[in-house]
């Protein structure tokens, strides 16, 4: 290593030269400064990069001629430039990076880095960022280092010789820092929602992108997580310092968080420094496939600018103009859809944030590209709830796509996949929600004699699932649900069954969970009476799911949800050789109604009766 003088620089870069930059918080300030104090010498030389933090004095348009930006990851600071032309951007996986720098097709001649201080063996650390910096150390033919102090000391592969450096630049700078977004109601809930599909000791990691974050923040009740991902966030560090991480179920690499870049706060840096329980990897390493799929339960995070109505995702451009970068989501999308029981999720808001527009879209704009295929889409989660994608139909995920986007833009997005042919006609009630404006998670996790259960309204996408529901019934239980004998739920009758206006009349269901699938165990349902003072309220439960409470539970529901909706009585009509039902009902206090010659008993009951019942009893 030689101490880098300003004249060097003559000799360290020649006409026509590729010169990488450090990457995240770990952008060389120092020595790129003195760099761009020779730079009106410089010509045609190409600089690279991924995401940094911070400003980039190099696109400035006075460095025309002399220095040319090519960036993988579009910050605002660059967008500009690209957008007059003065940059460009290259689309490219993480992953695929370090190999263009070290074979032919981005050949890298000089590394601007950032380093720790040596050790006694004349080891320095890269810190925070190992992501493609590693690879860019190797490929060069020169590389200059900012020795800062203030750089956290990181070991395993973040440690690199000192021979490896040519010049150095002794300069102690904090590192930059990021302030994530305080989060909206909206991120909120749709944290909440994405929160439900991470079971304890998954293997957790999330991309760059303030909703992602919110996710991690609403795990934090999670137990024995672990964590393999690109980005290692304040989020995360929180996540371990509660104990919700402990990477002790991790089938790779595990009592470790694996990463390969740092980016946040102080306190986070100097939470990893000299910290043996992070393992710093490089981006080709951690963001392979076939690494990140020996994790099971491997759940990846991941934001979005749109979706449309069949699952497609649009994450950099909107229509011709680019924004952030394909960074590893791809990766970590297939990765964790190959792992055992892992699970994918895009995790946006239902609106722009301006509040102007709909994330979730019948088309997108022109030249908008598609980052992330229809059939890599297994869940999409907004604040309205979770669309279920993996192994549906178009029909199915058109349904469930139109039932998380925002009320306001339903019938919309209903009349247009009519258009496209993509839905019957007679598909034609516009999906309601309980409380439109998402002020409450309208589903969760519920143990019946010791058996974990969905709890959620019954929703029009729901219609396929409600058809296998009816012809796993004896003809003794269909019976007794209609009055009558009924042999067929054609789908239209299903669809009318499922579309229930949720602000009116309600409409539940427990759900047993089989990997990506809900079957439906139990329904329960009220419909209001023209009066608005009463509802007649019906269940029915499978018979594998008989005597766990399932009918007690949906009737405490529907009995909270009418008292908040001011309706005085909930009278059920129950078939005289129905025992089971009619004594759930008794034992609750409803009052018995019959009349000679009927087969059947009417059960009324007081809803503020009911619920002091049910709570005296829960």
């Amino acid at each position: 290593m030689k101490p880098l003088s300003q004249e060097a620089w003559g000799d360290i870069i020649n006409p026509g030269s590729r010169m990488f930059i450090g990457s995240g918080a770990a952008v060389p300030f120092a020595v790129v400064e003195s760099m761009l104090k020779e730079a009106g010498s410089f010509r045609d030389v190409e600089l690279t990069h991924i995401h940094t933090i911070g400003e980039m004095p190099w696109v400035a348009k006075k460095y025309d001629g002399s220095l040319r930006t090519n960036t993988f990851f579009l910050t605002p600071s660059i967008q500009q430039a690209v957008a007059a032309g003065r940059a460009d951007y290259t689309p490219c996986p993480l992953s695929d990076v370090p190999s263009l720098f070290g074979g032919h097709l981005l050949p890298v001649d000089v590394a601007l880095i950032q380093v720790s201080p040596p050790d006694a063996q004349g080891y320095v650390s890269l810190g925070v960022s190992v992501d493609v910096v590693k690879a860019a150390v190797k490929a060069a033919r020169v590389v200059v280092a900012q020795i800062n102090p203030s750089m956290p000391n990181i070991g395993g592969l973040a440690r690199i010789s000192g021979r490896n450096i040519h010049y150095y630049l002794e300069a102690d700078r904090p590192l930059p820092v990021i302030d994530w977004d305080v989060p909206n109601a909206a991120q909120l809930k749709a944290a909440e929602y994405a929160s439900q599909l991470v079971e304890d000791g998954s293997t957790i990691q999330a991309g760059l992108g303030n909703t992602p974050q919110v996710v991690l923040s609403a795990l934090k009740d999670h137990k024995h997580l672990g964590i393999h991902t690109g980005l290692f966030s304040d989020a995360m560090m929180e996540l371990v310092q509660c104990g919700a991480v402990d990477n002790s179920m991790k089938h790779y690499h595990d009592g470790k968080v694996v990463c390969s870049t740092v980016l946040g706060s102080k306190r986070l840096y100097d939470f990893v420094d000299g910290n043996d329980g992070i393992e710093m990897q490089p981006s080709d390493w951690v963001s392979d496939v076939s690494r990140i799929e020996k994790n099971d339960r491997m759940v990846a995070i991941h934001g979005a600018y749109e979706v449309d109505l069949t699952g497609q995702v649009v994450r950099d451009s909107r229509g011709h103009r680019f924004y952030g970068g394909m960074g590893n989501t791809q990766d970590f999308i297939r990765g964790s859809a190959h792992s055992k029981h892992g699970r994918p999720l895009i995790v946006l808001t239902s609106m722009s944030d301006d509040g102007k527009s709909s994330r979730i879209v019948s088309g997108f704009k022109p030249g908008s590209g598609v980052n992330t295929g229809r059939g890599d889409v297994h869940y999409v989660v907004t604040e309205y709830g979770v669309a279920r994608l993996r192994g549906r139909s178009i029909r199915e995920r058109v349904l469930n796509m139109v039932e998380v986007a925002h009320p306001d833009h339903r019938e919309k997005l209903l009349r247009d996949a009519h258009t496209w042919g993509w839905i019957p006609k007679f598909y034609n009630v516009t999906p309601t929600s309980m409380k439109d404006d998402a002020s409450e998670v309208e589903s969760r996790r519920v143990e019946l004699k010791g058996h974990s259960f969905m709890f959620r309204p019954l929703h029009p996408s729901d219609t396929r699932g409600l058809q296998e529901f009816f012809y796993s019934h004896t003809q003794e239980t269909v019976n007794m649900r209609y009055g009558h004998v009924k042999d067929r739920l054609t789908n239209e009758s299903a669809y009318k069954l499922t579309s229930v206006d949720q602000a009116v009349d309600a409409a539940f269901a427990l759900f047993d969970e089989h990997d990506h699938r809900q079957e439906i165990c139990a329904v329960g349902r009220f419909y209001c009476d023209a009066s608005g003072d009463s509802a007649e309220v019906a269940f029915v439960v499978g018979e594998k799911k008989r005597r766990m409470g399932m009918s007690r539970f949906l009737l405490g529901e529907l009995a909270s949800v009418a008292q908040q909706r001011g309706i005085k009585t909930l009278w059920a009509s129950v078939l005289k050789r129905n025992k089971a039902m009619a004594s759930v009902f008794q034992k609750l206090g409803a009052v018995k109604e019959s009349e000679l010659g009927e087969d059947s008993d009417d059960f009324l009951m007081d809803v503020g009766q009911l619920n002091k019942s049910l709570h005296r009893s829960s």
